[in-house]
C-alpha cells in the first residue's frame, strides 16, 4: 500500500546510496504535457483530491498527426528508445512467450501477429500472422505458464485458446472456444485481458463496465472473473473496478494486479487511476464510490453499507491518464535494466481525453514501495491539441529490454539500457 504523505508539497527521498530524488506530491503532483519529462516523479494520496467538480468537465480529446519533423522521444537517463516495428494496424496488447516469441493483438484488424527477434535484435526478423478473423482480441496469455501448450485470446466477449509449441509461427490445431460469452450484452469498454495465476490453476478475465457510471444491472461487468483453465467454475474474483484494463501477476507473490481506468465527468483532477493488486472477493468502489469511500455525487446516499467495505488502490494516478497495459519488470539479459529496476511495474499511458490539460501519453514506472512513479518515455504529445502516438501496453522481451505498442502510430518501441 502507498505510504501516507510526509511533506505537504515536495517530497525528498532517497533513491540510491549516492543519488536523492524529489517527488511531486501535493497540489504540486499534477501537471500535463509540458512539464512531463524523464526523471520527474510524483506521487498522490487520497486527501490530495480535490471535491467533485472542483472544474468543469472537459471533453478534449487529441488529434493524431503523423509524426512531425524532428519530434522524438524522451527517455530516462541511461537508456535508449528506438523503432522496433512500425508496419502494424492498431497494435494493442504485446506479450512475450517464455521462449521470446512476441505476440501482438491487432485489435481492430482482429488479428494476432508473432514476431520473432533473436536477443539484442533491433528489429523482428520475422513477422506472421498466428489468428485472424477474431472480434477485437485484446489480452494474450500462454498456458500452462511455465511450459506454455496453448495461447489463449481474450476478444470482446469469449475466450479462445489455440493449440502451439514454441518456435511455431501458427497454431498446431483448431482454436478452442473456452468462454463462449464473457458478460451478458454489448457497449461500453470492450477490452478483454486474460492472465494466469503461477500455477496455472486459475483464469482471470478483465471486464469493463458498459457505462461511464450507470449503476442499472451490469452482470459481470466491471470485474475481474475466475475461472479454471478450461473456462468452467466462474467466480467474481473482484468487483467494482469501473475499467481494469490490463492484468499482470506480481513475481514471487503470484498476486494479479491491474490498472484502472476511473470515471469521467467529475473534473479535470478527480478521480484517479490507479494500480492496485486485487484481493479475492475485494469491492473497488464503483459506480457509488471512489478511492476508498469517497461516494459519487451522482448516487449521494445510495448504498451507504457499502462504503466501509471499498479497497483503497495501491498506487494512484493522475486522473485522466489513461492507463492501459502493464508489466511487473523481471527481465534477464543482454538489454537487462539495472538490477534497482526489477520489481518495478511499468505502465503504459493512452492518455486524457476528459481534461483540459493534456495528460497521459507516455510511459511510467511505477516504484510500489512507496506508491510513487516517475515518467519515464515522453515526448508524443507535440501541442494542446495534437499528438503522434498513443501507448497502449508494455512487455519485457527475452533479452530484458521492454517493448511498447503504440496505436497513434501504428507502432512498437524497444527501450534499452544505452550500455548494457
Amino acid at each position: 500500500m502507498i505510504l501516507p504523505r510526509l511533506l505537504p508539497f515536495l517530497v525528498l527521498i532517497a533513491a540510491t546510496a549516492t543519488q536523492a530524488q524529489v517527488i511531486r506530491a501535493g497540489p504540486s503532483a499534477p501537471g500535463d504535457w509540458r512539464t512531463d519529462a524523464p526523471g520527474v516523479w510524483r506521487r498522490f494520496v487520497p486527501s490530495d483530491m480535490p471535491a467533485p467538480h472542483a472544474t468543469p468537465s472537459a471533453g478534449n480529446p487529441p488529434r493524431i498527426v503523423a509524426r512531425p519533423e524532428g519530434a522524438g522521444l524522451h527517455v530516462a537517463a541511461g537508456f535508449t528508445v528506438k523503432p522496433f516495428a512500425t508496419d502494424l494496424t492498431n497494435p494493442r496488447m504485446i506479450r512475450v512467450a517464455p521462449g521470446g516469441e512476441i505476440f501482438v493483438a491487432e485489435s481492430q484488424a482482429g488479428r494476432i501477429r508473432v514476431l520473432h527477434a533473436p536477443d539484442g535484435a533491433q528489429r523482428p526478423d520475422r513477422q506472421d500472422t498466428f489468428a485472424s478473423g477474431l472480434d477485437r482480441p485484446f489480452g494474450i496469455a500462454f498456458w500452462p505458464p511455465a511450459a506454455p501448450r496453448f495461447v489463449y485470446v481474450a476478444e470482446t466477449n469469449r475466450v479462445v485458446r489455440f493449440p502451439w509449441r514454441p518456435g511455431a509461427t501458427r497454431p498446431v490445431g483448431p482454436a478452442q472456444t473456452i468462454v463462449a460469452e464473457i458478460a451478458p450484452g454489448t457497449g461500453g469498454h470492450w477490452t478483454r485481458d486474460v492472465a494466469f495465476s503461477p500455477d496455472g490453476r486459475r483464469m482471470y478475465v478483465s471486464v469493463g463496465s458498459a457505462s461511464n457510471d450507470s449503476d442499472q444491472d451490469e452482470t459481470w461487468r466491471a470485474d475481474v472473473i475466475s475461472f479454471d483453465p478450461r473456462g468452467g467454475d466462474r467466480q467474481a474474483f473482484a468487483t467494482g473496478l469501473r475499467n481494469c484494463v490490463s492484468l499482470a501477476i506480481a513475481p514471487g507473490s503470484g498476486t494479479p494486479w491491474c490498472v484502472v481506468n476511473e470515471r469521467d465527468g467529475l473534473g479535470d483532477n478527480l478521480p484517479p487511476d490507479y494500480a492496485t493488486h486485487l484481493v479475492a472477493g475485494g469491492f473497488y468502489g464503483w459506480p457509488w464510490f471512489y478511492i476508498g469511500n469517497h461516494e459519487d455525487p451522482r448516487y449521494r446516499g445510495k448504498h451507504p453499507e457499502l462504503a466501509a467495505r471499498v479497497v483503497v488502490p495501491d498506487v494512484l494516478i493522475q486522473p485522466h491518464s489513461a492507463p492501459l497495459g502493464m508489466v511487473f519488470y523481471d527481465g534477464h539479459g543482454p538489454a537487462a535494466f539495472p538490477a534497482d529496476y526489477q520489481g518495478s511495474i511499468f505502465v503504459a499511458m493512452h492518455g486524457s481525453w476528459n481534461r483540459a490539460l493534456r495528460t497521459g501519453y507516455k510511459l511510467i514506472r511505477i516504484r510500489p514501495a512507496d506508491g510513487a512513479y516517475e515518467d519515464f518515455v515522453t515526448g508524443f504529445v507535440t501541442s494542446d491539441s495534437t499528438v503522434w502516438g498513443r501507448p497502449v501496453a508494455v512487455a519485457v522481451a527475452h533479452d530484458g529490454a521492454l517493448l511498447m505498442t503504440d496505436d497513434g502510430g501504428d507502432a512498437i518501441w524497444r527501450i534499452a539500457p544505452t550500455h548494457p
